[in-house]
């Protein structure tokens, strides 16, 4: 009897252990662009490093990786996406692209369509997904900034995930929240953001 108990703990020891290393590795996903990337301020300020040190004060087992990339568009973050799925195995990814789509006027519907890929490819990888909106001056016209807007909140509703819609509101307003290009947070700005993303995050991390 002694011997079978072993022979079954044995058994059991690899399994468990994949069980360990599961847990331990858990992680959450930034993937979006420059305002994500840390633009302009040393990376350890950026908001989601902050939000790295956040979860590690509260004892989470949860870590960031931030893939992000200035300059990136949708179309380039789909083009990577899989990989970066299968480097990272994220439980929960922050999707948070699409502002360079429409600083650059591209095809709403094309956008759309990125981000779709995006959104059901992490579902299916088993990750849940905080997808991160963004909104446009005026001078892009009503049309494409009310199609560009209305973009996010119509794929969170169709597929079901959790939506911030806009990433910069705490500081839209403050014009001393941003660099000298008027386009990119402060470092001051970052924990501003992150208390924001936090809302959001909060509820996919349960």
């Amino acid at each position: 009897m002694f011997k079978l108990l072993v022979s079954r703990c044995c058994l059991l020891l690899p399994f468990l252990f994949s069980l360990a290393v599961s847990a331990a590795e858990q992680r959450i996903l930034v993937y979006g662009d420059s305002l994500s990337a840390g633009f302009g301020i040393a990376v350890s300020q950026s908001w989601p490093a902050l939000l790295g040190q956040r979860l590690q004060a509260t004892g989470s087992r949860l870590t960031v990786t931030n893939a992000s990339i200035s300059g990136e568009t949708t179309a380039g973050g789909r083009a990577r996406f899989a990989a970066a799925l299968g480097q990272f195995k994220p439980a929960v990814v922050i999707l948070a692209l699409g502002a360079n789509d429409g600083l650059r006027g591209l095809p709403v519907a094309a956008m759309k369509d990125n981000l779709a890929f995006m959104v059901k490819l992490a579902k299916k990888h088993g990750a849940r997904v905080l997808l991160v909106g963004m909104h446009l001056p005026p001078n892009y016209g009503p049309n494409y900034t009310q199609q560009f807007d209305a973009a996010f909140r119509d794929l969170a509703r169709r597929e079901k995930v959790a939506l911030l819609p806009f990433l910069l509101e705490p500081i839209a307003l403050d014009q001393n929240a941003y660099q000298a290009d008027g386009l990119h947070p402060t470092a001051a700005a970052q924990p501003k953001i992150l208390d924001h993303v936090w809302n959001a995050l909060k509820p996919l991390l349960a």
